[in-house]
C-alpha cells in the first residue's frame, strides 16, 4: 500500500558505550514500551552522478521491520523551531516529506515514486549505490492517554558500496522521531540525549554518512543544495538589482521544479501552477534582460515559451471543457441537449488527453532536461552584463525595478490605446488578447519589485484584475468559435448566444477595471 507522511526527526552520533537515557523523564511521557529489536537491510539507489544524494533526496528499498518497502525521502524542508518563531536554543530537527510503496521487484522502482525523481535525474538511470545493514532497537514513547508520541531508534549500522565497492564501515547513531507528539518534545529530548553523551550528527542521512566515508567525492557542483535554492534579500530595500531579480527567479524556478511530479501524476492544478511559474520566469527575463548577456536570455526565453506551449495544451483544453460543461448543464432537458452535452464533453476529453500525452512526452525529452539545467545555471551563476561602470546588476534594485514596472505599465497603456482604436471585430478581439498578455507581464514585473517597492503590490493587483476579466473574455471567444463549428441551431445556438453575452459582460468589467487603475498605472512606483 502506498503511504505518504511527514518525517520530523533529530539525528545524533552515539558512541559504542553510550547508554540510552531514561526517556520516561521527558515531559508528557507516561511510559516507554519495551524495546523492539529489528534487523533491517536497505539498498539505496541513485544515478552515477548521485543526482539524488546531491539534492538531499534518498531512495531505498528496505526489508525487515514494520515498514518494509520502497521509501522515498524528499529534500528537507525548513525545520520546525528554526524559523522566525523559533525559541532561543531550539534544537535543529529535519522535516522531510516521505513516501512509501510496496516492496515489489528489487530492480523496479514504483512509478508513484519515480514520478518525483525525473525532474532531478533528467534522463539518468538509477542503480544500487549503497547497502546498509542496521540492527535497530526502538524505544516507543507514549503519553498518559496512550498516544504514541515519538520513537527513539538506537541503530548500529554497517555500510558497504555497491556493486562490490568499499566497506564495511560501521557506526552507531540515535534517531529521535516524532510520531504524534508535538515539537515541544524536541527541546527536552535534545537536552536529555546530549546529557547521555550524544552529539548532533554532521550528516543529513545514513546514506550521506556512508558516501562520505566510502565513496570518492564527485566534482564540485555549483548548484545550491536543497533548502538554499532561494536566496535571501539580505540588503532589504537597498539590495542590488541582481538580488531582487535573483530572488524572484529562484522562487519561481523552485515552483516550476516542485510542480513537475504533480504534472506527471495528474494532480489537480499542477499543470496550471507549473505553467504560471514558467510564465513568470519569462516575464522576469524580458523585463530585466538588459542586466544579462543577450544570448543566454534569448535561449531561455525561447525554451520557456516552448514549455509554456506544451503546458498550455492540456490546461486550455481543461478550462474550455469545464466552462462548456458548466454552461451545457444549464440547457433545458431534452434529447438534443443531452446529445450536445455528450458531444462537447467527449470533444473536451479528447483534446485534454491528446494535450496531456504531448506534454508527458515533452517532460521526458532531452530538450526539457537541458532547459532545467540551463535555468539552474542561470539562477546559480547569472550571466551579468558588464558596462563602463562594472555591471548594471549592481545598481540599486529599487531604481531598476521601478523602471521595469514603469516600462511594463507603458507597454500595457499602448496596448489599451490600440485596442480602443480597433474597429474590426476579429482585430479587436486579438487586440484585447494583447492587452491581457501585457497586463499579465506587468503583474509579474510588479511582483518582482514588491520586496523593495511598497506600491508595487497595488500595481500587481490592478494588472491582475484586468488580466482576469480579459481572460474570461478570451475564454468566451474560444468557446464561441468552437460552438460555431459544432452547429448553428438548437443547443449550440443557445450556448453560442450565451458566450456572446459573457463576452460583452467581460468587456464591460475590463473597461471598469481599466478606468479604476488609470491613475495607479500612470503614477510613480514608490
Amino acid at each position: 500500500m502506498n503511504f505518504e507522511g511527514m518525517e520530523v526527526e533529530m539525528k545524533y552520533d552515539a558512541g559504542a558505550a553510550a547508554r540510552v537515557p531514561g526517556l520516561a523523564e521527558l515531559p508528557g511521557v507516561a511510559r516507554v514500551a519495551s524495546p523492539r529489536v529489528d534487523s533491517l537491510t536497505a539498498v539505496y539507489f541513485d544515478s552515477p552522478g548521485r543526482a539524488l544524494a546531491g539534492r538531499g533526496i534518498t531512495l531505498r528499498r528496505r526489508t525487515g521491520g514494520t515498514d518494509e518497502g520502497w521509501h522515498l525521502k524528499l529534500a528537507p524542508e525548513q525545520p520546525p523551531g528554526n524559523g522566525a518563531d523559533a525559541e532561543p536554543g531550539a534544537p535543529e530537527a529535519r522535516r522531510r516529506r516521505e513516501l512509501h510503496a510496496p516492496l515489489g521487484r528489487a530492480d523496479a522502482v514504483p512509478d508513484a515514486l519515480l514520478a518525483h525523481l525525473h525532474v532531478h535525474l533528467r534522463g539518468a538511470d538509477l542503480a544500487p549505490l549503497v547497502r546498509l545493514e542496521t540492527q535497530r532497537t526502538t524505544h516507543a514513547l507514549y503519553g498518559p492517554d496512550g498516544t504514541h508520541l515519538a520513537d527513539l531508534a538506537d541503530d548500529s549500522v554497517t555500510a558497504s558500496l555497491l556493486p562490490a565497492g568499499g566497506g564495511p564501515y560501521q557506526w552507531r547513531e540515535w534517531e529521535f522521531e516524532l510520531v504524534h507528539g508535538g515539537p515541544d518534545l524536541l527541546g527536552p529530548a535534545a537536552d536529555l540525549l546530549a546529557a547521555a553523551g550524544a552529539t548532533h550528527t554532521a550528516h543529513g542521512s545514513k546514506l550521506a554518512r556512508a558516501l562520505a566515508a566510502l565513496a570518492e567525492p564527485l566534482p564540485a557542483d555549483t548548484k545550491r543544495p536543497p533548502g538554499e535554492s532561494t536566496p535571501q534579500l539580505a540588503a532589504g530595500k537597498e539590495a542590488p538589482a541582481a538580488a531582487v531579480v535573483g530572488l524572484y527567479f529562484a522562487t519561481h524556478l523552485d515552483k516550476l521544479l516542485g510542480n513537475d511530479p504533480g504534472v506527471r501524476l495528474e494532480e489537480p492544478e499542477a499543470v496550471h501552477n507549473m505553467r504560471s511559474a514558467a510564465r513568470r520566469l519569462r516575464s522576469a527575463l524580458a523585463a530585466y534582460r538588459k542586466l544579462y548577456s543577450k544570448a543566454p536570455v534569448r535561449r531561455l526565453a525561447e525554451e520557456l515559451k516552448w514549455l509554456g506551449g506544451m503546458l498550455g495544451g492540456p490546461r486550455d483544453a481543461e478550462v474550455l471543457r469545464e466552462r462548456l460543461d458548466r454552461h451545457a448543464a444549464e440547457l433545458p432537458p431534452g434529447k438534443d441537449s443531452a446529445g450536445a452535452r455528450e458531444r462537447l464533453d467527449r470533444h473536451g476529453a479528447e483534446e485534454f488527453d491528446a494535450g496531456y500525452r504531448r506534454l508527458l512526452l515533452a517532460l521526458e525529452s532531452g530538450r526539457y532536461f537541458r532547459l532545467l539545467d540551463a535555468l539552474e545555471d542561470f539562477r546559480d551563476a547569472p550571466p551579468l552584463r558588464l558596462d563602463g561602470a562594472g555591471t548594471k546588476a549592481t545598481r540599486r534594485g529599487r531604481k531598476v525595478s521601478a523602471r521595469a514596472v514603469a516600462k511594463a505599465a507603458k507597454r500595457l497603456r499602448r496596448a489599451q490605446d490600440k485596442a480602443s482604436g480597433t474597429a474590426a471585430e476579429g482585430d479587436y478581439e486579438e487586440a484585447l488578447h494583447r492587452v491581457r498578455k501585457d497586463a499579465k507581464r506587468l503583474r509579474h514585473v510588479a511582483e518582482s519589485a514588491e520586496p523593495v517597492r511598497r506600491r508595487a503590490r497595488k500595481v500587481a493587483k490592478a494588472a491582475h484584475r484586468q488580466q482576469k476579466v480579459l481572460g474570461d473574455f478570451h475564454d468566451a471567444v474560444i468557446a464561441r468559435d468552437l460552438l460555431a463549428r459544432m452547429g448553428s441551431d438548437g443547443p449550440y445556438a443557445v450556448l453560442h448566444a450565451r458566450e456572446i453575452e459573457l463576452m460583452a459582460a467581460a468587456e464591460k468589467k475590463y473597461r471598469k477595471a481599466r478606468k479604476k487603475s488609470r491613475r495607479l498605472l500612470h503614477g510613480r512606483i514608490t
